[in-house]
């Protein structure tokens, strides 16, 4: 038996290696870089460096002269260059918005050392994602987008660039992980351990077919150097951005005028969702496209013109790429009902969404009579004028005003001081001893008990347990 297990093992063992060796380049990666390097490129800018009029930085006659414009201005060259990809024929470019940024001249230098002028066709800030056209006197070597939605986490992909000026560098690794975020309103970068490095930004992250899958933006390094954590924006979200800039020479953004949050697992519990899934909307833009839909605070939304919408990340991506201009159905889930609604999307004229108003500065008012006893760690009491003038609560906001809560109770994190309980469990509450009722019914065998909160004007949605 020993030695039937023993074979066992070793066949399986060599089964999984030949499936490992399977899964690698047999070669390396030497067939993609001769097919792919030709169409990657270095990005140089110069930017214009303020002088006296008339009074030129160098001397004529000098080597430096060249440096000096009509105006008595110079060009500064930047050293720290920037990588991009040909995905055009006839001269287009891809790059990062920041490689290009304030740049005065740009300069596509091809890997045969060709150096050709690049006009700035449009760029993008939210996606860290730039167009460049330039004039050759033959057709381009090229690359082409692949789909970045099909790319799997432990997939081989390679990356190719200009880390610290170093043209024509080939770094591989695997996709680490998906879905990133790092601060961005549209974040969804694909992350890798491919070194990337000062140089690699804009150039491409192929998949072993050789398809473009994602641009090569941002590293996390305590040391400026790669650690083996890097970012790409996926090749589902430049696509449609390459695609406007190029049409528009700017974004055109969908905008509907909503604040989201993260539906969390408490909360589909307590709403009766059999997930935790969609969009939980906090706020409507009064002056905004949904302010006439029919949507209201406390709805989830779960689908936008027919794309299901897993998540908060996600509406707000969805959003942008509908044209401005259409109308779309909304698919809402309100207090245990599903809905459709039709919106009107409008363009997005400005940058970010409505930033929620901060904590209120408090003020040193009496209080009013506490009512005794708490209700998941909280102290309620009836809202009174003291009350309103010291939490800043607004006129139309009814219910109980949170003024303490227990460190050590649920509520601590979730709820603040200030914080109106307008309804619980989808019910309006009048007063303590309804609120105890609703709490007892909703609570029952510790499920977690839904809690809409009025905080200073935006409606906030928590659960809470015992």
């Amino acid at each position: 038996m020993r030695v039937l297990a023993a074979a066992i093992f070793a066949t399986a063992l060599a089964l999984a290696s030949a499936a490992t060796a399977a899964a690698q380049p047999n070669d390396g990666f030497a067939d993609l870089n001769d097919r792919l390097s030709p169409a990657v490129v270095n990005i140089a800018t110069a930017q214009r460096v303020g002088s006296e009029e008339g009074s030129p930085l160098f001397a004529p006659g000098t080597p430096l002269e060249r440096y000096n414009d009509l105006s008595g201005n110079r060009l500064r060259m930047q050293r720290s260059l920037g990588s991009g990809f040909i995905i055009d024929a006839e001269g287009i470019v891809i790059t990062n918005h920041h490689v290009i940024d304030g740049a005065d001249e740009v300069e596509v230098v091809l890997q045969n050392g060709l150096v050709l002028d690049a006009e700035i066709v449009g760029s993008d800030p939210a996606t860290d994602i730039a167009v460049l056209r330039v004039q050759p006197d033959q057709p381009l070597p090229v690359v082409q987008f692949g789909d970045s939605e099909a790319a799997r986490v432990g997939e081989w992909v390679v990356a190719i660039g200009n880390p610290f000026g170093l043209g024509g560098s080939l770094t591989a690794g695997v996709i680490s992980a998906r879905g990133r975020e790092i601060g961005g309103a549209y974040d969804d970068y694909l992350q890798t351990d491919v070194a990337i490095n000062r140089g690699n930004s804009g150039g491409p992250l192929f998949n072993m077919d050789g398809d473009v899958i994602g641009v090569n933006t941002a590293i996390f390094s305590p040391t400026g150097t790669s650690v083996g954590i890097s970012f790409s924006v996926p090749s589902a979200i430049a696509v449609p951005v390459i695609d406007q800039l190029m049409e528009f020479g700017e974004t055109r953004r969908g905008w509907i005028g909503v604040n989201v949050l993260e539906v969390t697992r408490d909360m589909a519990q307590a709403m009766g969702l059999n997930e935790p899934r969609g969009a939980l909307l906090t706020r409507i833009d009064p002056e905004g496209p949904a302010a006439d839909s029919g949507l209201e605070a406390g709805d989830v939304i779960l689908a936008f013109n027919g794309r299901p919408v897993a998540d908060d990340r996600v509406l707000p991506r969805i959003v942008a790429e509908t044209e401005p201009g259409s109308r779309v159905d909304v698919e809402v889930f309100r207090r245990g009902e599903s809905l459709t609604l039709p919106l009107d999307v409008e363009r997005l004229e400005e940058e970010g969404s409505p930033t929620p108003p901060a904590g209120a500065e408090l003020d040193e008012d009496g209080a009013g009579p506490a009512i005794e006893g708490d209700l998941f760690g909280m102290t309620l009491e009836p809202i009174t004028d003291a009350l309103r003038r010291r939490y800043r609560i607004p006129t139309d906001a009814t219910g109980l005003v949170v003024t303490e809560i227990d460190p050590n109770s649920d509520a601590a994190g979730k709820v603040r001081p200030g914080d109106v309980v307008e309804e619980i469990a989808w019910t309006r509450v009048e007063g303590l001893e309804q609120a105890r009722e609703l709490v007892g019914r909703a609570g029952a065998d510790g499920a977690p008990v839904l809690f809409s909160l009025n905080r200073q004007g935006q409606y906030v949605l928590e659960t809470l347990r015992r």
